[in-house]
């Protein structure tokens, strides 16, 4: 039952979170079923309470996924679903609004109570902080750019020229409208109204 759900509904080298398998079955029934699904081969054991279903290519010694994997899936984006988004040194690296590629991996997610705590995944650390307002599908945009915002200065290397020119194209390519600005931008220091004028972006905001 348990090895037939597995592979309906997660694809090889996908994550598999016990927490998130949906059977009627207790805790302490699940963890021998998954050890005999591992021992048979069948499924692979990451780490605690993470596995995954093995590929047709075997990697001597290499493990097919992630520890960013790992907790993107478990952060950002569970199966489709967004449940966060990366910040900081992260979210300026991915636009491109920095050239300093961070050690350290920063998540703002719904699935971490603590403002902010640290954990680690197969030796590499990774900053969690929670969001200012749930993170949705339909937001998540708007609170990534006000996030990144509030420490605009610390984040900035001088990899870009023009920040103002790459800030506005941001809002362009993420729709990023000020309907959607307004909505939560209550949430933030008014070092956002500051930084959002210096740079011309609550101009180019429709």
């Amino acid at each position: 039952m348990l090895y037939d759900y597995l592979i309906e509904n997660y694809k090889a080298y996908e994550p598999i979170f016990t927490s998130d398998i949906d059977l009627d079955i207790p805790g302490n029934s699940l963890r021998p079923m998954l050890k005999e699904l591992v021992d048979s081969g069948k499924l692979c054991r990451y780490d605690a309470g993470v596995y995954y279903l093995p590929g047709a290519t075997k990697l001597k010694g290499l493990v097919p996924i992630s520890a960013s994997t790992v907790a993107r899936c478990k952060y950002v984006n569970q199966r489709g679903k967004v449940r966060g988004y990366y910040a900081g040194y992260t979210f300026a690296n991915q636009m491109g609004l920095s050239l300093q590629v961070p050690y350290v991996q920063e998540i703002v997610s719904n699935e971490t109570s603590a403002k902010v705590r640290e954990i680690e995944i197969k030796g590499q650390r990774f900053i969690l902080r929670k969001p200012r307002a749930e993170i949705t599908e339909d937001n998540y945009r708007v609170l990534q750019f006000l996030d990144f915002l509030v420490d605009m200065d610390k984040y900035l290397d001088g990899a870009v020229e023009d920040v103002s020119a790459r800030l506005i194209q941001i809002i362009k390519d993420e729709n990023i409208t000020k309907k959607r600005i307004d909505a939560y931008i209550n949430l933030y220091p008014t070092k956002v109204y500051k930084n959002m004028y210096e740079t011309g972006v609550v101009y180019a905001i429709a």
